[in-house]
């Protein structure tokens, strides 16, 4: 069903319904929408289309006797093609610029005190994802011994983040000799992404001599060095807010929700899947997972030079779009700024 075939009136009924059931949480009647929205036509002639807009498959009954409520595809095309964010105020765009610099400037810090700012300003639950480390340029290695058994591997992108694994060697090596392979390692990867390495670094390291032990180690480790480890990455809060929502009332809904929760990394990958840039909402059944398919996810990358990551909020497929995506956009770009080294004042 193409939206170009939705009639002036279908459009605006379906817009003042959308806006009112998310107001309300209850089934809207043709009443309702005469009474509140004053449009100059007969509430049978409201009721008349609202049965062609469920005809269509963008309205359903729950209950015979009950309102009509939106489906996926009635939230699709209001987000599509009715939807007008709401500005944020000055003043709002100050408290989350402040909030997220609350706990400090580092990586971990600011999403872990943005995840509790989305959370706080949207009342849904709110979710940030670490920058994907291998989508990073290598900007320098470093081998750094910890004790004769331990040696430490740091990886720094050209954005700045680092990041380090701790690995066993069978035997003590000389610091000349690390320093070497320090230097061959450099001049081989640099000005690569950490993804390239991860998947060419055995060509690469094939024709090194002399350094078997190390070059055999660092191989044999590639998926710790080059892979981050995604569930840790994952930050969370408000699922407090959840439980206030009428759709979960019933506290199963929300134990399935914990569960993607708890699973770090499912969850990291499954709100890092969309590689464009810019706000991307996902309602109900989009979603690939059955515990959130009664949900919507609004979400957004950031950028910290050229590696990204994702920040968003999860609720109820009736949630305040017109609001929420104005907050997820601008709190992506913030932390765009703050991880950029960028605070200026003014907003682009």
């Amino acid at each position: 069903m193409a939206f170009e075939n939705l009639t002036e009136r279908e459009k605006e009924i379906l817009n003042n319904l959308v806006n009112y059931y998310i107001s309300t949480a209850d089934p809207v009647g043709s009443r309702a929408i005469a009474t509140k929205f004053r449009m100059g036509i007969s509430s049978a002639t409201i009721r008349n289309t609202l049965q062609d807009l469920e005809e269509l498959g963008l309205l359903q009954q729950p209950h015979t006797s009950a309102g009509r409520i939106p489906t996926d595809l009635g939230y699709r095309v209001y987000v599509d093609y009715l939807l007008k964010p709401e500005s944020l105020t000055p003043r709002e765009k100050a408290f989350i610029k402040k909030s997220i610099l609350k706990e400090g400037r580092g990586v971990n810090e600011v999403l872990g005190q943005t995840c509790r700012v989305l959370s706080e300003i949207t009342s849904e639950l709110g979710v940030t994802i670490a920058p994907r480390f291998d989508r990073g340029v290598l900007k320098a290695i470093n081998l750094i011994p910890l004790t004769s058994e331990r040696l430490m591997v740091v990886v720094v992108v050209r954005s700045g983040l680092a990041r380090s694994v701790i690995i066993e060697i069978e035997a003590n090596i000389s610091e000349s000799s690390l320093r070497e392979f320090e230097a061959v390692l450099n001049e081989r990867l640099v000005g690569l992404t950490l993804g390239e390495i991860k998947e060419t670094v055995t060509g690469r390291l094939a024709d090194v001599s002399g350094h078997g032990k190390l070059i055999n180690l660092i191989i044999e480790s590639k998926d710790r060095i080059w892979t981050e480890g995604r569930a840790e990455d994952v930050h969370v809060a408000g699922a407090e807010q959840l439980v206030k929502q009428p759709e979960f009332s019933d506290l199963r809904k929300i134990s399935e929700i914990i569960k993607i929760i708890e699973d770090g990394r499912a969850l990291s990958d499954f709100l890092d899947q969309a590689t464009e840039e810019g706000l991307i909402i996902t309602i109900g059944r989009e979603n690939k997972f059955q515990e959130v398919m009664n949900c919507s996810l609004v979400t957004s990358r950031y950028k910290v030079g050229k590696v990204s990551g994702t920040i968003g909020i999860i609720g109820p497929t009736r949630m305040a779009y017109s609001k929420l995506v104005s907050v997820v956009e601008y709190t992506a770009r913030t932390i765009t700024e703050v991880l950029s080294g960028f605070d200026g004042e003014e907003d682009k």
